[in-house]
């Protein structure tokens, strides 16, 4: 994973983060200022709290609600906020928050908040965590990735226990670590990233079948587009470390993007040609297509969802 060592040296600058949350709910009305479910706008992460700019005007100065997340993703009304809880280690909270920005459920997690996603149902919610401690990875770190059904209730905080197969047959070890986690519309299929034995995968997964085979290596933190037909993903190359690739999931072709900055995020579909992410403090984007240039979409923001 891309980051592990910056995540930690700005721990102590993200660890604030629960203390500033729990006191936004205290403020009431003020956790409502966006409505996450209205179409039409980006719902982003600015200055460290939820906020939202119009779809037509993305450079507009956010509308910043009273929630703080480390990370947050938003679809159909349901928003996903991660929360660090400092302590020796850190912890995080994955809180989900309805459309009036209220808390319907908080899941406990180890370590430090990397990913997040919701499918675009609203039901499926996941996320990816850093941890230490782990046997096989005495002193360093490794990833937890969880998913959670908002319907039932039923929630695997971590995956790592699914049933996979590398190039079609039964796979175990003790090393396996999944992160970046993103839904198709049946709210059963997953795609992911797998890593061990020091090299990375594709992997997608059946939550209903609770299953996962490897597709590809070399993939990291995909991103589904709202069609179901394509995963863009960060894929490592020279002189790198990543370059943003899409896949067309019919024909197995894979496509740079015009992106060429090293890009360490999980890129969001802006619509169905066209994804953003994060680079530096600023949220830009790119046509899925391999085709024109990196255009800067909102400024001082990060954790994009486009609400349409």
């Amino acid at each position: 994973m891309g980051a592990v060592v910056l995540a930690v040296v700005v721990l102590a600058g993200v660890a604030v983060g629960y203390a500033s949350w729990a006191a936004a709910k205290k403020e009431g009305p003020a956790a409502s200022a966006v409505d996450p479910g209205r179409a039409g706008q980006l719902v982003v992460r600015s200055s460290g709290r939820i906020a939202a700019v119009p779809m037509g005007n993305p450079a507009a100065v956010p509308a910043v609600s009273a929630t703080t997340c480390d990370r947050n993703y938003t679809a159909a009304g349901t928003t996903i906020c991660l929360v660090t809880r400092p302590g020796a280690p850190p912890t995080t909270d994955a809180i989900i928050l309805d459309r009036s920005m209220r808390e319907v459920r908080k899941v406990r997690l180890a370590g430090i908040p990397s990913r997040a996603r919701i499918s675009a149902s609203g039901r499926m919610a996941s996320w990816t965590v850093f941890v230490t401690g782990d046997s096989y990875n005495s002193g360093g770190f490794s990833t937890w990735s969880g998913i959670l059904d908002t319907k039932t209730g039923y929630v695997i905080t971590n995956i790592e226990e699914i049933p996979l197969r590398i190039d079609g047959r039964r796979y175990y070890s003790a090393d396996v670590n999944y992160w970046g986690i993103t839904f198709a519309d049946d709210d059963s299929r997953f795609y992911a990233t797998l890593s061990t034995k020091g090299k990375t995968y594709l992997v997608e997964g059946d939550f209903t079948n609770w299953r996962a085979r490897t597709l590809r290596e070399n993939a990291e933190c995909p991103s589904l587009s709202p069609d179901g037909s394509t995963l863009v993903y960060k894929k490592r190359v020279k002189p790198g470390p990543w370059r943003l690739h899409a896949l067309d999931l019919a024909t197995g072709r894979e496509t740079p993007l015009a992106e060429t900055t090293s890009i360490d995020d999980q890129a969001a579909w802006l619509d169905e040609r066209t994804v953003m992410y994060a680079k530096g403090k600023d949220i830009w984007s790119v046509p899925a297509n391999g085709t024109g240039t990196p255009h800067l979409l909102t400024p001082n923001a990060s954790s994009p969802s486009a609400i349409h």
